[in-house]
């Protein structure tokens, strides 16, 4: 029996340390790409609008609209689109419908007004819904008579002047994507929204223009870009298997040497999901699709030898992205054993410091974090405080959604297939706005929801155990676990209070 638990302790000490280190390297790189962001803020390029006054030289356009059963968006959407400008004879909006609910009629009646208004639009319907998203822009490729492809979700209300910013943009042939950034209209609805912004602001500022700027590659976002019709072609056109084929794409294009483009300084407005189960199954299709991309992408990315080493170094972390979770939720579930392990060994103290470096990341995320926020909202003391409260909550609930997102990362990297769940939609603006009778609110609470409530406990009997190890107690992973705790039972109470 010894002889078993000094195994096992090894074996678990081993494992923490690896995850932890793994974790370490992460933020490096993140604060890496924020060195890269601040020195790009000083050469930022000054955005010209397309001159229309020429239509020989308006290239023709392809708007894109994705959509399946999108009862409460549709209307706004499309009223959007129909205000942006750009000539009509150069514009084409393709609505690739693949809803199987009432939302088909109310579009074909809203589609019907907006052609008798002189808007080249169409509502095409597929035969067989295959491959989701992927397969309707596939398909609405082969008929889009634009030489640029513009693509939006349903929750998407692009600005009038969008296409004059973004299409002058491809003023080199090599350019095959401009990508414009995100900013959201029900920003401050809940917490849920809060902490959401918070980390997209962050990848919108941070990584993509961090990875950008040095000509790392970058990714497509899946909307509010636009694509050259040519390179969608020559990279492969879009593919059917993984969750993120805007991730897919994107990597085959740049290794076929597409250049891409981001644009900070054009926001896209869009609206975050606000209940949990939404915030889930999108979570669930970032994630798993994450670590399917690794799978495939990973040795063409290292094989590429043109690629210089940092390009190489800064793509594996971004495919690896999603399956940070995974190191995290390891780190946590072991750091129990690790604080009794700790206290049985005494003699191996000096080993136990390398769960500082747990510390150290979050130090090095809280600065890069920080460096972003106050650019966007100043520096004072008010804000600072304001700023120290939404990270740790941001902190706090992306732990409490480790084992969610842990089981899509494992599922992706064994190449386990699922289907392509949409993130119902639910036009919400205002705190005047309600989600309830959301017709696509699943009716039973997600499987995993139990599962994180005992998590939250065993983090609770962590905090216990804190009191109770060795002669006067361990508090040094005391606020780990207290943050777990909080992380795991938001959660869980938040499944249920969001459910329709």
């Amino acid at each position: 029996m010894e002889y078993f638990l000094l195994n096992f302790s090894f074996l678990v000490m081993g494992l923490y340390s690896l995850c932890l280190i793994l974790i370490f390297f992460y933020s490096l790189a993140q604060l890496n790409l924020l060195f890269n962001y601040i020195k790009a803020q000083k050469n930022k390029p000054t955005l010209t609008n397309l001159d229309t006054t020429d239509l020989l030289n308006v290239p023709y356009v392809t708007i894109q609209l994705p959509v399946f059963n999108e009862l409460y968006v549709m209307e706004r959407l499309l009223e959007c689109i129909n205000k942006i400008e750009y000539p009509r004879e150069r514009l084409e909006i393709q609505v690739l419908d693949d809803s199987t609910d009432e939302s088909v009629e109310l579009t074909e009646k809203l589609v019907r007004k907006l052609q008798k208004g002189g808007l080249d639009i169409l509502q095409i319907r597929r035969k067989k819904r295959v491959g989701f998203k992927a397969g309707a822009l596939k398909e609405g490729l082969e008929t889009a008579k634009g030489e640029f492809i513009a693509i939006f979700d349903a929750d998407f209300l692009p600005r009038k002047d969008w296409l004059l910013k973004t299409i002058p943009q491809f003023d080199s042939p090599e350019i095959g994507v401009v990508q414009t950034c995100w900013e959201h209209i029900n920003h401050d609805y809940s917490v849920l929204t809060q902490v959401q912004a918070f980390a997209l602001d962050a990848h919108f500022t941070l990584e993509q223009v961090g990875r950008n700027a040095k000509n790392h590659f970058i990714n497509f976002n899946g909307t509010a870009g636009v694509w050259r019709k040519k390179t969608i072609i020559d990279a492969g056109n879009w593919e059917v298997d993984t969750l993120t084929e805007d991730l897919d794409l994107s990597y085959r294009a740049q290794l076929k040497n597409w250049k891409f483009k981001y644009l900070e300084d054009v926001k896209t407005p869009s609206e975050l999901p606000v209940v949990m189960s939404a915030i889930r199954s999108q979570q669930f299709r970032w994630n798993k699709g994450g670590a399917e991309n690794y799978q495939k992408m990973i040795k063409k990315v290292i094989h590429k030898k043109e690629l210089p080493f940092s390009t190489r170094l800064h793509s594996i972390l971004h495919l690896l992205n999603s399956s940070m979770f995974l190191n995290v939720l390891i780190v946590a579930l072991l750091s129990i054993p690790m604080l009794y392990i700790k206290n049985e060994w005494g003699h191996l103290a000096w080993f136990f410091k390398i769960s500082s470096l747990f510390i150290v990341s979050t130090l090095i995320f809280f600065y890069c974090y920080w460096e972003l926020y106050k650019r966007q909202n100043g520096i004072s003391l008010v804000n600072f405080l304001e700023y120290i409260k939404t990270f740790f909550t941001f902190y706090t609930v992306a732990m409490g959604f480790s084992f969610h997102n842990a089981l899509a990362v494992l599922e992706g990297h064994r190449g386990k297939k699922s289907d392509f769940i949409r993130t119902p939609k639910f036009n919400i603006i205002n705190m005047k706005d309600s989600w309830k009778n959301n017709k696509y609110i699943p009716s039973k609470v997600h499987k995993n929801t139990l599962v994180e409530g005992l998590l939250a406990l065993y983090f609770l009997f962590g905090m216990y155990s804190a009191f109770i190890v060795g002669e006067n107690g361990d508090f040094g992973l005391f606020p780990f676990h207290l943050l777990l705790f909080l992380g795991f039972g938001f959660v869980f109470i938040s499944s249920f209070k969001t459910q329709g």
